[in-house]
């Protein structure tokens, strides 16, 4: 790696900051730009029809501010600005926001796009770093500084002449504020603040963007609270936020940006965007949410979330996605399974309002997920993630000598297929392997009588190889009645070691499983077979007759 190619980017100068001892107590001013800077990077911009969709969407998830193009950069945005003021579809409470130049026609452009919107935030950009001012304008400061001025004033021209019902909001972005020396961030700004003389009624956006992320997140919040310090209208300005993910930290940065005093976030949905995308906000809400925080926005339907945005954009949801990846709220390893497992129980048990289950930061219900996929068996599986799914899903509570070799025998097909097992799955192997053990002893029919004595009686068929015995023995009830029966039959010593039974589901037509490990006392091994009947002594019995046959194979 050629890294002696790159420099460090200068820290800032704040040996007393503040930020590292705040905490986030209440959401941030949120705008979406799913619909302008996540639109733009897309392969195939959405058209008119997705854009709509996208927009209500956003509205129903609670953003306030959406920034929905560039109108004078493009005729699809200018239309469709134009196709949501004259089709009424943005709420009064919703603000539309557009990106312009500091270009006289290009404002002209902007202004007229809009006309007749309820709330418009008006976004005034150029470019302050040194790099872009140096290598892209050939500006020095003061031109920079001029060409920020000249749009702020004809943007309050405009206003100040515009007679319709319109609320205007003002914003102005330095762009590419992190790397733009600090001191000059502050001064381009306030010049552009003495232009559009915010108050604390009607306050004004600054917005400071990490165009593209150089350094660490604590740096970029240095920035921030830098500016929140330095500049003389901090009290009338709302300090707005818009990070990337270039290094991968879009969420730190943003997050740490709030403790620097940002009011405001932008940023995009699963963090759209170009390059490595935007600050994704539903990531951002969600953090919030799992620290008691109300994020004010809803995604407690995270699969609407994401059907509607791959359907939009084309684009998709990893399946790791903090918080929105269909295998967040899986755990493979057996550990996981196994606490994740107990942590639920807990829950149930005790009756707490308050999440805590390990290895899950959130309830997956909290974002409209359920149980049934997070635990999922694979070669990395233990007995608790398959004790989790039998129980789950078909009522199977496994005692542990059950949980034990039942292992072995998923960890046997997952090894040898390199394949995860679906719950279907996982249940045919246990009917297989411990209920329907039919060979080469199988029940034909069964009685059981009681005798004077408080003994049992059992008369039984059994098939063995096609061929029919009869069978009968008296014992201290019925389990051990039909194992001298059937021990006689076999011509080996059997005893039942353990024996456990419980209904599959509630009610007075539940069926019954029976759970047994039989020991052949001839060398002291023991087998372990199950059976399921609506009645409890046939299902007891069909275990005896499925240990047995694993015995003998």
């Amino acid at each position: 790696m050629n890294h002696q190619r790159y420099v460090k980017i200068p820290e800032v100068d704040l040996a007393d900051r503040k930020w590292p001892t705040r905490t986030i107590d209440k959401a941030p001013i949120w705008c979406s730009v799913d619909l302008r800077d996540g639109n733009q990077a897309l392969v195939v911009p959405m058209n008119l029809e997705h854009k709509v969709r996208f927009f209500n969407f956003l509205v129903k998830c609670g953003f306030k501010e959406i920034e929905i193009g560039f109108p004078a950069a493009s005729e699809t945005d200018y239309n469709f600005c134009r196709y949501l003021i004259d089709n009424k579809l943005i709420p009064d409470d919703v603000a539309i926001q557009v990106l312009t130049q500091s270009r006289s026609h290009i404002i002209d452009k902007t202004m007229e796009a809009v006309y007749g919107a309820p709330n418009v935030v008006i976004h005034l950009y150029n470019s302050t770093s040194a790099l872009q001012r140096e290598v892209v304008f050939g500006f020095d400061r003061k031109q920079c500084i001029d060409l920020a001025v000249d749009g702020a004033r004809m943007i309050k021209e405009y206003i100040d002449e515009d007679m319709s019902d319109t609320n205007w909001i003002l914003e102005y972005s330095p762009e590419s504020y992190s790397s733009t020396e600090p001191d000059f961030a502050v001064e381009i700004c306030d010049a552009v603040l003495d232009i559009w003389q915010p108050t604390e009624d009607k306050k004004v956006i600054i917005n400071l963007p990490e165009t593209v992320e150089y350094t660490l997140p604590n740096v970029y919040a240095d920035m921030i609270e830098y500016f929140c310090r330095n500049t003389k209208w901090r009290d009338k300005i709302i300090v707005s936020i818009h990070t990337h993910n270039d290094r991968g930290t879009g969420v730190a940065a943003s997050e740490l940006g709030i403790l620097a005093g940002a009011d405001r976030v932008e940023g995009t949905l699963f963090g759209n965007g170009e390059r490595t995308g935007n600050v994704d906000i539903i990531t951002l809400a969600i953090n919030m949410m799992m620290q008691g925080v109300d994020p004010v926005l809803d995604f407690s339907n995270i699969n609407e979330c994401v059907d509607i945005y791959e359907d939009c954009t084309g684009m998709r949801v990893e399946p790791r996605h903090p918080w929105s990846g269909k295998l967040v709220f899986t755990a493979f390893s057996g550990s996981h399974q196994d606490a994740i497992n107990k942590g639920i129980k807990k829950m149930e048990e005790t009756g707490s309002d308050i999440w805590n289950v390990p290895y899950l930061p959130i309830d997956p219900k909290d974002v409209g997920r359920d149980y049934e996929p997070i635990i999922r068996i694979n070669s990395q599986s233990g007995r608790g993630g398959i004790s989790y799914v039998m129980e789950q899903y078909y009522g199977v509570i496994l005692p542990r000598s059950f949980q034990r070799d039942f292992l072995t025998v998923i960890k046997h097909e997952t090894d040898s297929n390199s394949k995860e097992l679906l719950p279907q799955q996982v249940f045919d192997l246990f009917d297989d392997y411990y209920i329907n053990v039919m060979t080469p002893y199988s029940l034909e029919s069964f009685a059981e009588h009681a005798t004077s004595d408080n003994t049992s009686r059992v008369d039984a068929v059994i098939s063995l190889n096609g061929e029919k015995h009869e069978i009968s023995a008296e014992g201290n009830g019925l389990l051990d009645a039909f194992t001298t029966a059937f021990s006689n039959l076999t011509g080996v010593k059997l005893s039942i070691a353990m024996y456990s039974e419980h209904a599959l589901k509630q009610g007075s037509d539940s069926a019954a499983i029976t759970y047994i490990e039989l020991k052949n006392n001839d060398d002291g091994k023991v087998y372990i077979g199950a059976g399921v009947s609506s009645s409890v002594t046939k299902s007891s019995v069909r275990a005896i007759i499925s240990a047995y046959n694993r015995m003998i194979k």
